[in-house]
């Protein structure tokens, strides 16, 4: 009897496990655009537990669900579009898994729409971000559109970052900047290396003293470079 029961569970361990990918567009708002990214995962985990979602595990000795974050914010960031990629171990209808998110009414979390993934559909990869960075009161925007117009001359810039020196083709990787009375708008392109963040291009333009003036940083949207998605379940 007791062989019987060892190669049962055998047989169930070594059944095959589902892997269900959703891809869910979230708000990261308020006072959470103070916890890190370390901190943002704990958070989603314990969520989905509250949720009940069947979180399909890693393997090994310290299991984790599988869950995957294409572009952390930094520090201090307030995020309208983010996006996280969940891994579910039971099929779930899109509109029923953006209920269950939306019903756990986590403060400073929002959600806008969740997708299945087809099995051919890659994971995630950051393509390019929006930004926009709010105006303070005391800012000199005739001199932030000049030290845009400079920047704009430039062909290739450099600036540190933990001691070392990170170049940068405007061009290419800020295809978007310009300032008016409701904020500095422009869009970073993502690449393999290390890229140009906000506050690298607010030191770019002599602007790096405007978020201690009160400017806050948005990113409005993130754009991936594939997305095989089925049509997305939106709130409505």
């Amino acid at each position: 009897m007791i062989e019987t029961v060892f190669e049962n569970e055998a047989n169930v361990s070594s059944a095959p496990t589902l892997r269900i990918r959703y891809r869910i567009r979230f708000a990261k708002t308020g006072l959470l655009r103070w916890i890190g990214h370390t901190d943002l995962i704990r958070l989603w985990e314990r969520m989905a537990r509250r949720a009940a979602l069947p979180l399909s595990m890693s393997q090994g000795f310290h299991r984790r669900p599988r869950m995957a974050f294409p572009s952390a914010l930094a520090l201090g960031i307030i995020g309208l579009d983010e996006v996280a990629e969940l891994e579910l171990s039971e099929e779930l209808d899109e509109d029923v898994l953006l209920g269950r998110l939306i019903a756990d009414e986590q403060p400073g979390l929002s959600f806008a729409s969740v997708r299945k993934l087809a099995e051919n559909c890659p994971k995630a990869v950051l393509e390019r971000s929006d930004y926009v960075v709010s105006v303070p009161e005391s800012a000199d925007l005739l001199a932030a559109r000049a030290a845009i117009e400079r920047l704009r001359t430039e062909k290739v810039v450099s600036f540190s970052r933990k001691k070392k020196t990170i170049s940068t083709d405007v061009g290419t990787e800020i295809p978007t900047l310009d300032v008016d009375g409701t904020g500095l708008r422009f869009t970073l392109v993502a690449r393999d290396q290390a890229s140009i963040r906000p506050d690298d291009l607010l030191v770019l333009l002599g602007l790096s003293d405007w978020p201690t003036h009160g400017a806050t940083i948005t990113r409005t949207r993130v754009h991936l470079r594939s997305d095989f998605a089925s049509p997305s379940i939106t709130q409505g």
